[in-house]
């Protein structure tokens, strides 16, 4: 599958037309980032987790992200109700088994979720996915053991046996439905110094999935418009720090000749 700049433009534009609300149930180390990338691509963030409310947030959102970085009791429950009460809606949901083949209680989580709610989009690092099917992966905590390529077959099967669109992220982001594959090759090895980035590309899907209705391709422009502005931030900081911060002024300020420059796919 080819993205063209001028779809992943359009859907730029929508973003920021729309101000699509974008339900989050995330964790604690991510909140400020996500929700400020975001606001910063057009986007109305909302964080809420208490099970008391999400079922009546998940009511009024046009997306649903669940990401598992910092599980609980608590937490989990809220997921499964937001995740519910979205399905009955049939607004997209986004789901980022992040640790997924860490410990039993994160993986167990990840896919009994996957089993209960066949997520529009399914994004993580390589090792998570893969987790999600086999037994013998094993993440360095939260990183990636293996490349996104080695996922790539996994994935289909993920895709089988799900019907979810699956990303898998890693120096080529490969996005999987079906027989379709498409290839985003932007990025900076940087942004692995950047805590929260790859919770912030979820919750870009999230925000492009509210306007884009093909999973498939609101994937794929979330994670060609992260590559780009990562690489435009890194070109300019200093360090880590500093890439954070002027990756979210890129999002804010992304055009189409931006775009245009500097998308990469595959040959």
């Amino acid at each position: 599958m080819k993205v063209s700049s001028k779809e992943i433009w359009e859907s730029v534009e929508a973003i920021r037309a729309q101000a699509p609300l974008v339900h989050n149930i995330t964790n604690y180390v991510v909140m400020n980032t996500t929700a400020n990338a975001l606001l910063a691509i057009g986007a109305s963030p909302v964080m809420a987790h208490a099970c008391e409310e999400v079922e009546e947030m998940a009511g009024i959102a046009n997306a649903l992200v669940i990401n598992i970085g910092t599980l609980s009791e608590h937490w989990i429950s809220a997921m499964f109700k937001a995740a519910e009460r979205a399905g009955e809606r049939k607004i997209p949901v986004v789901f980022d088994p992040v640790g997924a083949g860490a410990t039993k209680y994160r993986t167990d989580t990840a896919r009994k979720f996957v089993e209960s709610f066949s997520p529009a989009i399914i994004r993580g690092n390589a090792s998570e996915v893969m987790a999600l099917v086999t037994e013998d992966i094993r993440t360095k905590g939260v990183d990636s053991s293996a490349a996104s390529s080695d996922a790539v077959e996994i994935g289909r099967s993920l895709n089988a046996a799900s019907g979810s669109v699956v990303c898998i992220s890693g120096e080529t982001d490969y996005i999987v439905d079906g027989d379709a594959v498409a290839e985003i090759r932007n990025g900076h090895p940087m942004m692995q110094r950047v805590t929260g980035l790859g919770c912030t590309a979820t919750a870009l899907c999230g925000a492009f999935a509210a306007v884009e209705k093909n999973a498939m391709a609101a994937a794929a422009q979330a994670m060609a418009v992260m590559g780009i502005a990562g690489e435009m931030a890194a070109w300019m900081a200093e360090g880590p720090a500093s890439l954070q911060s002027r990756f979210i002024d890129i999002l804010y300020n992304m055009t189409e000749s931006n775009i245009e420059r500097h998308l990469k796919e595959e040959d």
